[in-house]
């Protein structure tokens, strides 16, 4: 009797300390719960995208293509400096004091114009680089609730199988000690199954400021992206085939990978609403998927890269 009270005196700090461990990880689950990320100052960005029509932008402007590529035409369109380009290919041929001048502040304007969209560039690349490090925290809090909990079964069906080996040795009745023996066999069995939860534990996280809806819809429904970077995400002409636009090859991956090609799953997913219950995979593909969405932002950065490389041939 002397082990048993043992055993049971162990299981119950061992309780103790699991119990004040998840109190700590649901604090700090609250304070990750809405968001941190999101500027503080909302700016209310023009609504209007630059055209699509990017075959006939390129054809109107086909004396530009020997000194830009089809994608810096296109940019500069975005932008609304191609008159400005046209201005400087007209003063170049005049070597005037007066005409080098206006060229050195007509290239100001572009250049002005380009360092916003790159700060824009900068500022979504860094918001998803927030969010993602957000998830990926809840994410590992309710990892550590679901190993917690694993771990306590585990405990508890080792003491429960000790516990029977011990009760069924000194209790002296052979009828009541195969009765303890099965019991703790059956009891340590529950406890091993109930760590085989394939789905795990939920935790509340909420998002309405929600980056990845956009692109899942492929529609831009909120002040999230300035419309440059819209342009620039599902304009064909800048992935890299030409016959995707950035997310519309986004979202094929994400269908594909994060989703086994389940379409209504992933329409009716947490992930793509203002929030909700979470569990462990679903963070863990949240976090992904932003991850993602901020390497594919910071690559449109080449090609600016390019289209400030043919500036310097013009004016050179």
């Amino acid at each position: 009797m002397k082990n048993l009270f043992c055993c049971l005196v162990i299981l119950g700090l061992v309780t103790s300390c699991v119990s004040k461990k998840n109190q700590v990880i649901n604090q700090n689950i609250l304070t990750l719960r809405d968001s941190y990320c999101k500027a503080p100052f909302q700016y209310n960005y023009a609504t209007k995208i630059p055209s699509y029509n990017s075959d006939s932008i390129i054809m109107a402007n086909k004396e530009l293509r020997g000194i830009f590529s089809d994608q810096s035409i296109l940019i500069l369109n975005a932008l609304n400096n191609l008159d400005e380009v046209h201005q400087i290919i007209k003063l170049k041929k005049d070597s005037s004091l007066s005409s080098q001048v206006k060229v050195l502040q007509l290239k100001s304007v572009i250049n002005s114009r380009i360092t916003i969209a790159l700060t824009e560039l900068d500022a979504v690349a860094a918001e998803f680089d927030c969010e993602g490090e957000r998830v990926a925290q809840i994410g590992n809090y309710v990892d550590n609730l679901n190993d917690s909990r694993n771990n306590k079964m585990i405990l508890y069906s080792i003491i429960a199988g000790a516990s029977a080996s011990i009760a069924g040795g000194i209790v002296k009745n052979e009828g009541w000690s195969n009765a303890i023996d099965i019991s703790g066999g059956v009891l340590g069995a529950g406890f091993g199954l109930a760590t085989l939860n394939p789905k795990g534990k939920k935790v509340e996280f909420i998002h309405q400021r929600n980056l990845l809806r956009d692109i899942w819809n492929e529609k831009l429904e909120s002040p999230n992206f300035p419309p440059f970077i819209w342009y620039m995400y599902t304009e064909k002409k800048f992935s890299n085939k030409e016959k995707h636009s950035i997310i519309s090859s986004m979202k094929e991956r994400w269908l594909h990978y994060q989703f086994d090609d389940d379409k209504n799953a992933a329409d009716h997913s947490v992930i793509f609403s203002d929030g909700g219950y979470y569990r462990a995979n679903d963070l863990h593909n949240r976090a992904a998927m932003l991850n993602q969405m901020q390497s594919a932002t910071r690559t449109i950065n080449q090609n600016i890269n390019y289209l400030l490389l043919d500036l310097d041939k013009l004016i050179l």
